[in-house]
């Protein structure tokens, strides 16, 4: 399909983008069902985007990375995140943003990317389809370096309740959850959501306080799935080469927390998958594997 460039000066700073969906949410007079929901043929870029060194360096502290001059695949998406937030935040982005569910991510990265080199992005939103909670959608994110893609990462979101026609059955019951074994232990306080946000600057309210979580949805304040990524790929995630990674939110963590986590190891394959120990109930798994 072919998609309209929407050229912008400079990456955009993710407040402002979720003040102005706020605005268009309580201007939309979408109520969840009927009409159609059609994807704007867009797709944002911005040029020249460089890391920055001190924010790479909070990073690596608040999830236990190792310090080095590449760049952790996590750091990437939360340095390109807001490109693709301003697909979704723009007024004809057919569902809500605030209080959209974060389902999963497919990510290739593809060789090493050093803190000194530049990057290209664009992004754009596909294959929207219902889920039998609402409507899901990919949101695609691909970097560049000198024209060369090193980067390209697919994150899922679902916004919830809402549907275009009919709501579709559930297909089939989530299979049972058996822990592995447990190979560590995140105590993961309150305040989380805004250590990380203060970092990447991902400031959506479910993540901040009980109050705007609960304004939103949920029971109370949830942890960042890509802090919990980043976590995860701190001990799993090959230091040097490109890989493939993924992985798959099943049940959100509320702050504050434990999580149980455990990696598994089969051939060049590294899984790994954190749970609730005192529920019996996974909050993620994923797997990282050598391109």
């Amino acid at each position: 399909m072919s998609r309209r460039e929407v050229r912008m000066d400079s990456v955009p700073a993710l407040p402002r983008l979720y003040a102005e969906a706020l605005a268009h949410q309580v201007r939309s007079k979408l109520t969840g069902s009927g009409g159609e929901q059609v994807l704007p043929a867009v797709e944002h870029v911005v040029s020249g985007v460089r890391p920055e060194v001190p924010r790479l360096e909070a990073y690596q502290a608040l999830v236990g990375d190792t310090v080095r001059s590449t760049l952790p695949s996590v750091f990437v998406h939360g340095t390109v995140f807001p490109v693709a937030m301003s697909v979704l935040a723009a007024r004809d982005f057919p569902l809500p943003l605030l209080g959209m569910v974060h389902l999963s991510n497919q990510v290739e990265h593809l060789r090493p990317i050093g803190v000194d080199e530049t990057l290209d992005v664009r992004a754009w939103a596909e294959k929207l389809r219902d889920h039998h909670a609402g409507t899901a959608v990919d949101v695609v994110c691909e970097a560049s370096i000198a024209g060369d893609v090193v980067w390209v990462g697919t994150s899922t979101y679902l916004a919830k309740g809402v549907w275009s026609g009919p709501k579709p059955e559930r297909r089939g019951d989530r299979e049972p959850f058996t822990a592995p074994r447990q190979t560590g232990a995140w105590r993961l306080g309150a305040g989380t959501g805004r250590e990380y946000a203060a970092v990447l600057g991902d400031y959506n309210p479910i993540h901040l306080g009980a109050l705007p979580a609960r304004a939103l949805g949920m029971k109370r304040q949830i942890a960042h799935g890509m802090f919990l990524a980043g976590k995860a790929l701190a001990q799993t995630a090959p230091r040097a080469g490109g890989y493939h990674w993924d992985i798959v939110f099943e049940a959100p963590v509320l702050l504050p927390s434990t999580v149980a986590f455990g990696v598994t190891t089969t051939d060049a394959l590294l899984s790994f998958e954190g749970w609730n120990a005192a529920k019996g109930r996974r909050h993620f798994r994923g797997a990282v594997r050598p391109l």
